[in-house]
């Protein structure tokens, strides 16, 4: 099929590239001249496994290419994805700006029998809204359809070719074939395809968001009671998540949930119920305990220090939202820092991927290690929030000679209490009590 995808962030590049990688001829358009220029160089701008060695296989290719002109994308192309950003508008509802930015600029250019698929997630009623703009354009009825992602960062290759299931909303079998038929090479292991109107696919795709963010809001509050009680919350996530009605995904205690989805889809699921209503009493609990348990590393530090942070030199090793990305946007680690500063902490930072994204945002105000060994020297305490790989077997050795002393706040449970007591280091992690050196 020849297909243009209207955006190139992480949702555009990763559709576009993946639908190449399966056969189909693909053309991504994006306002961001140098962007296009970058990636038709094959140099892509954010950091996700793998697919910088897809994009280069498949423009090589000649399936995959880039491009600034609409027409030149849209023109002839069958089938075209939506897949612009919907950041938080003031009230936290989805600001549909740029969407509508998009559509206006298509609209001349789209082919009569073209199906338009919004990949952005976006409030129930924008498909809707796009076919009433488009028909006010062109003059006629148009094909718009909601195909909503569910990939993760860290693992979005793995996600749209092996997904859990393809959502689509549409208004007609035809437009529901054509998408089965694009995304026939995904469903060979009998995942489900899901057709339902446009409506339900709009609101799939928050709930889904909203209810994952519920989980970890849950264990994390969980975990807070935990500390207080003398309980375990590892013991107590265990004896949980065996029950199959519950299970145990996203049921892991850390800093909080950060990134480019799970805020603002928690805040605009609930502008939506308010808009028409409902009072979201749930999702509104999850947002406030989620903004709070990413100030529980700081409180757990500034404790330990009785208070006075002025000078004290605070090592942080990881600073993007999660492992396996470079996305620092919401990420418990800025939430960490600046209460760090704040307090007139000395901070220096390590991040295996993340670097750049936060000296681009930080400057002078923080140090930055070359090696995550070399951000422990002469510090008075280590502060964990990104589960990375590279964090989980350390030289405790090492650290021990080169830290000042020998404190670490794990914001993600990495290790065990009574091996770091072992060790010799005081050691505060999410929901278990603390362990102190001897």
């Amino acid at each position: 099929m020849r297909i243009a995808v209207v955006g190139t962030g992480y949702v555009g590049l990763v559709t576009g590239t993946c639908f190449a990688d399966s056969g189909n001829t693909v053309t991504c358009l994006d306002i961001n001249a140098d962007k296009i220029e970058r990636l038709t160089r094959c140099e892509v701008p954010m950091y996700e496994p793998g697919l910088a060695e897809l994009v280069e296989r498949n423009v090589l290719a000649g399936r995959l290419s880039f491009t600034t002109d609409a027409a030149a994308a849209v023109g002839r192309a069958e089938i075209v994805f939506l897949a612009v950003g919907t950041p938080p508008a003031a009230d936290s509802s989805a600001d549909l700006t740029s969407l509508w930015s998009v559509v206006k600029s298509i609209a001349a250019h789209l082919p009569p029998q073209t199906l338009v698929v919004t990949k952005s997630t976006v409030p129930v009623g924008t498909c809707a809204g796009i076919e009433a703009r488009l028909r006010a354009a062109t003059g006629r009825a148009c094909r718009v359809a909601s195909n909503p992602e569910f990939l993760k960062e860290g693992t979005a290759i793995d996600d749209f070719q092996k997904p859990d299931r393809v959502v689509v909303g549409v208004r007609n079998s035809q437009d529901g074939e054509l998408l089965r038929n694009l995304y026939q090479p995904y469903l060979r292991t009998e995942h489900p395809f899901l057709i339902m109107s446009p409506e339900s696919a709009e609101m799939t795709k928050y709930v889904a968001n909203s209810l994952l963010a519920t989980k970890i809001s849950f264990i994390n509050e969980v975990a807070n009671l935990c500390e207080q009680i003398d309980a375990d919350i590892d013991d107590v996530r265990r004896g949980i998540g065996h029950d199959r009605r519950i299970g145990f995904a996203f049921l892991f205690p850390g800093a909080g949930y950060g990134g480019s989805c799970f805020p603002k889809d928690v805040q605009a699921l609930a502008a939506m119920a308010r808009g028409n209503g409902v009072i979201p009493r749930v999702l509104a609990a999850v947002h406030d305990t989620n903004l709070a348990q990413k100030k529980v590393l700081a409180v757990k530090i500034a404790n330990h220090f009785g208070g006075d942070l002025k000078g004290r030199k605070v090592a942080v090793w990881g600073l993007a939202f999660k492992a396996r990305t470079d996305d620092i946007r919401d990420a418990p680690a800025l939430d960490l820092i600046e209460h760090l500063l704040a307090g007139g902490a000395v901070v220096t930072v390590f991040d295996p991927e993340a670097m750049d994204n936060i000296r681009r945002l930080y400057g002078d105000r923080l140090s930055y290690a070359a090696r995550q060994m070399d951000a422990l020297d002469g510090a008075e305490c280590l502060a964990i929030v990104t589960e990375w790989g590279d964090f989980r077997r350390p030289d405790f050795d090492e650290m021990a000679l080169r830290m000042r002393s020998k404190v670490i706040f794990d914001g993600r449970n990495l290790y065990v209490p009574a091996d770091m007591k072992e060790r010799g280091f005081t050691y505060h992690c999410i929901g278990k009590a603390p362990v102190v050196a001897g």
